[in-house]
């Protein structure tokens, strides 16, 4: 783990949306009733969350650079476009950590727009324990108990040494398999957040976030 406090966000928003029927990315945070007003978008709240413990902003596009540039460039994030999104998230994974190191930082919050901003609070945690973490750790993953399970969420924050094995990875490989391959190096840190662990895939995921007490800033559960 570098012990640089230069960390970049990376936001992987070139998914196509495909269950959803519109991107996601721009669906309204927190949830309003359609015709409603929003007061942000999962973009641009993710961007917000992320700003206060980064240097800069990444925003990785596809298809859809156009419908998101404008939110970006709203919030002060910086957008690159991934030209082969139909890849995988991989690709655009690669893209947005390699313009991490292009940038002159060695660290980077990775967070996707498929899920609801996490708790601030939750984002200090996984900073602090990144900075105080052994030299041998190369990432910290945020962890939710459910039930007797604990499952591993998002965003992540990860090191140099774990960007450059992503970027010497075949193009086929994904974010999971290097995570696995590379346990040793990866600290798991529990948190009470659901949203970590919150995918939005359909309408019907979005509808139930809407009716959730996810929203509020102290119910989180």
């Amino acid at each position: 783990m570098a012990m640089s406090p230069s960390i970049c966000g990376v936001v992987l928003a070139a998914g196509f949306s495909t269950r959803m029927g519109r991107d996601k990315a721009l669906l309204p945070w927190p949830p309003v009733a359609e015709g409603t007003p929003a007061a942000n978008t999962f973009l641009g709240a993710t961007i917000d969350l992320l700003q206060p413990m980064t240097d800069l902003v990444i925003v990785v596009a596809g298809k859809n650079a156009a419908a998101i540039g404008p939110v970006t460039y709203a919030h002060g994030a910086f957008l690159v476009v991934n030209p082969t999104p139909e890849l995988g998230q991989f690709s655009s994974l690669r893209l947005g950590v390699r313009e991490v190191l292009n940038h002159g930082r060695d660290a980077a919050f990775l967070a996707l727009t498929d899920r609801p901003p996490v708790l601030p609070a939750t984002l200090q945690k996984l900073h602090d324990a990144f900075l105080a973490a052994d030299p041998e750790v190369w990432a910290v993953v945020p962890e939710v108990q459910r039930g007797a399970d604990r499952v591993h969420g998002h965003p992540i924050l990860i090191g140099r040494e774990l960007i450059e094995a992503f970027l010497r990875a075949p193009l086929d490989a994904t974010a999971r398999d290097l995570e696995h391959q590379q346990q040793q190096h990866i600290k798991y840190l529990p948190v009470e957040d659901a949203r970590a662990v919150t995918n939005i895939d359909t309408p019907e995921d979005y509808e139930r976030l809407s009716r959730s007490d996810m929203i509020s800033s102290e119910k989180q559960f």
